[in-house]
């Protein structure tokens, strides 16, 4: 993936906690469904929901995106990441980019049918988290949180998913892996969230609910290189057919039955699905990506899932 040189980036798409450290301790512990690489703490947030516990969108008390010890510090990336050129040669930068993207594709998607994007910052974060669904370390992997409407990734997962998960790896994999956490916020959004009622099993709501991130992601990519910014030129110049595989293969290797099969003792239990299988991963990003379409994502409304 290929960014152009001379689009401007915006930073305050991100925010930067690296330097403050981990965030565990107080705050119940953010559930998650077969792991991260998805949407976390639905339990936990529409059962707090219920008792008063949440507000809308500010977090529970003392659980908030900033916990103790925690500050934002975007100094560093703001000072590197000023375009698309910076994106071409810097990991950090190449991120901010992407995210920009991601989000002026959903800002006019949502302008275009009448409706509001409420953009969602990305939380780099190293070690440990507090967020509005609650604590998270680092293993939890790439995830949103509902409860603050906000992503959160420690940028070390993406060196594990080529040396623990195999992917081989890129710019766009790491595009991918970042579009569908924002699919969860546009499911976040339309209220698709609020249909999970069931969380596992190789049809549940959950899995559903993670094919569709995957599919939003692949409409996001078909659409990449066309989306402007204020500017009115696209921040990604190109995006290869390679990197398509590359994000393809990264797919495959984080499907249920793969991780339980690879990394989990080599039995395969569908009753535990959360996220769909690698084939399934595959064909709904795949699904996105050659229609473009977000009306072709609605994997609540097929028995066939693939």
């Amino acid at each position: 993936m290929e960014f152009n040189d001379d689009v401007g980036l915006d930073t305050s798409d991100v925010q930067d906690m690296r330097s403050s450290g981990g965030g565990g301790g107080v705050g119940p512990r953010v559930l998650l469904g077969g792991g991260g690489l998805g949407i976390v703490g639905l339990i936990i947030y529409f059962v707090m929901s219920q008792l008063g516990g949440i507000g809308g969108g500010g977090g529970a008390s003392g659980i908030g995106n900033v916990g103790s010890g925690q500050s934002v510090d975007n100094s560093k990336i703001s000072e590197q990441c000023k375009t698309g050129k910076d994106a071409n040669s810097n990991h950090d930068c190449a991120l901010v980019a992407t995210i920009n993207s991601i989000q002026g594709y959903w800002q006019d998607q949502f302008a275009r049918t009448g409706k509001t994007y409420r953009k969602a910052p990305t939380n780099f974060f190293k070690g440990g988290v507090r967020t509005g669904c609650g604590s998270a370390s680092s293993d939890t992997g790439p995830f949103y949180c509902p409860a603050d409407s906000e992503v959160y990734v420690d940028l070390s997962f993406f060196q594990e998913l080529q040396t623990k998960f195999g992917a081989q790896g890129g710019t766009f994999v790491e595009a991918y892996v970042l579009a569908h956490e924002y699919g969860h916020h546009v499911q976040n959004l339309l209220g698709t969230s609020n249909r999970v009622k069931s969380g596992s099993g190789p049809t549940s709501d959950s899995v559903r609910l993670e094919l569709q991130a995957d599919c939003y992601a692949g409409v996001w990519a078909n659409h990449a290189t066309t989306t402007p910014t204020s500017s009115g030129k696209p921040l990604i110049k190109s995006i290869s057919d390679d990197d398509i595989s590359r994000a393809l293969d990264a797919a495959s290797r984080i499907g249920d039955d793969y991780i339980q099969k690879e990394l989990g003792g080599g039995r395969v239990d569908q009753s535990k699905f959360t996220h769909g299988t690698s084939q399934q991963r595959e064909k709904w990003f795949t699904t996105g990506i050659k229609s473009g379409n977000p009306a072709n994502c609605n994997t609540f409304d097929t028995s066939n899932l693939g």
